[in-house]
């Protein structure tokens, strides 16, 4: 998991989405996530592997082990937790194992304050976002030390959102501690798509 990346909606997500968006069909998230939770209370946790992000309606696809989708709703305030580092939630990958704790509206529906990654679907499976490792070099001219990421100026007209990765070496950790604006840095790195970049390593 981590990186900016644009995560590919299942036709399974698209439609739980959807459908948990419209008012007439609030009784029914309820009553899927109710029986996970256990109704009555106002905040619970819930587990179950991302089955997709939707940036646009800021809605999280959670798979429940019976298969079944549901949308959790999420904001600039939910913290992605994995292995004590906060991300954002455009880092979470499809298959990622969760355990978000969960808030019930006044509509009926759910919101999410919080994901902790229990597992990365990278680590478990050994593999990495698809793509060619490139070496990519420009500026710093902001860093978002909290969800992990930086920005670099790579031309007078093009800037790159720099993340990085969920299990980065110790190394390349400090690496980015350290990172002022104003550096000039040298790294390997995925792109995403056309603006994000996932890092594999700095180079020195």
């Amino acid at each position: 998991m981590i990186s900016l990346r644009t995560i590919a909606r299942t036709s399974a997500l698209a439609l739980a989405l959807t459908t948990a968006g419209a008012c007439s069909q609030a009784g029914s998230l309820g009553n899927v996530l109710g029986s996970v939770l256990g109704g009555g209370s106002q905040q619970n946790q819930v587990s179950g592997t991302i089955a997709g992000v939707d940036t646009r309606n800021a809605q999280i696809g959670l798979r429940q082990s019976n298969g079944q989708v549901v949308a959790l709703a999420y904001d600039q305030n939910t913290k992605v937790v994995y292995q004590n580092q906060n991300y954002a939630v455009g880092n979470l990958e499809n298959g990622d194992q969760v355990t978000a704790r969960i808030q019930q509206l006044q509509n009926g529906g759910y919101y999410t304050d919080l994901v902790q990654v229990d597992q990365s679907v990278s680590t478990s499976t050994g593999t990495t976002t698809s793509g060619n490792v490139q070496t990519i070099g420009g500026t710093v001219r902001r860093i978002d030390a909290a969800n992990g990421w930086f920005t670099i100026d790579v031309s007078s007209s093009t800037q790159l959102q720099v993340t990085m990765p969920y299990n980065p070496t110790r190394a390349d950790v400090t690496r980015f501690q350290n990172l002022r604006v104003g550096d000039v840095v040298r790294f390997g790195g995925v792109y995403v798509n056309n603006t994000r970049v996932e890092l594999r390593q700095f180079y020195q």
